[in-house]
């Protein structure tokens, strides 16, 4: 236990201390709310292309228009920022040449890489207390009033809905860790954006059965999906977290 808990003030400094996770981090919180923000304010100024564009959407009353909007974002640009993120902390040891070092720690691999995976989580959660909290000044900027007991869910959707997002975007440190460099795992973080948004579109009615596309989904048709199939969205960070720890473990210098 005392060699996660030094693992982890490690990799926490690590992350609070490197310039690369505050730059996604202002990206991806700064550019989703400012996006989301200029899409409202083009509805609202009568944009027909922009109206066509969200269909279903105008329909809404203005905190259901921002949380929807906000809402199919985030599904697409969170996962990119969340996997680009976990391959940088995966995949930086290797590029920077410190994974050599590891070796010769008291603190096995395994236990390491269980350390960046909970430091990934912990980032997610301010994440998504960060766009809400944005979300809330969207709405009083744009004079939808105080939220009422459903906008406040809407609220609170979107925050799960970030959390759920950071949890797919897994595999990046796994491809990270086999590939040894960033890109593996940010090419992997692609290949599951593309996935999950082909079929979320193409396969509506299956698609909420699969835990790469459930999120997204959940975004686009909140009652497309329920609660039992968002929960098995854990599968994702079961299987991958245990297989980047495994490889972490049979990690060769020579290889």
């Amino acid at each position: 236990m005392k060699s996660f808990t030094t693992a982890l003030y490690v990799e926490l400094r690590k992350t609070s201390g490197s310039r690369t996770p505050r730059v996604i981090t202002v990206l991806l919180v700064a550019g989703i709310a400012l996006l989301t923000g200029a899409l409202v304010a083009a509805v609202r100024a009568g944009n027909e292309q922009i109206i066509a564009e969200l269909g279903p959407l105008i329909g809404a009353p203005g905190w259901g228009l921002l949380t929807g909007v906000a809402g199919q974002i985030t599904a697409a640009g969170a996962l990119l920022g969340f996997g680009a993120a976990l391959s940088w902390s995966f995949g930086r040891e290797f590029t920077d040449g410190t994974v050599t070092g590891l070796f010769a720690q008291p603190v096995t691999r395994p236990t390491i890489a269980q350390a960046k995976l909970c430091i990934h989580l912990l980032w997610v959660g301010v994440v998504a207390v960060a766009m809400t909290s944005l979300l809330l000044a969207a709405g009083a900027i744009f004079g939808f009033g105080h939220p009422d007991g459903e906008a406040l869910t809407q609220l609170v959707d979107h925050g799960v809905l970030i959390i759920l997002t950071g949890v797919i975007a897994m595999p990046a440190g796994w491809a990270a860790t086999l590939g040894r460099g960033p890109l593996p795992g940010i090419a992997t973080t692609l290949a599951v954006l593309v996935v999950a948004q082909v079929t979320a579109i193409a396969v509506p009615g299956g698609a909420a059965w699969m835990p790469f596309a459930a999120p997204a989904l959940w975004a686009i048709q909140p009652e497309a999906v329920h609660l039992g199939q968002l929960l098995l969205v854990g599968i994702v960070p079961a299987v991958f977290g245990a297989l980047t720890c495994l490889a972490w473990q049979r990690l060769q210098l020579d290889r």
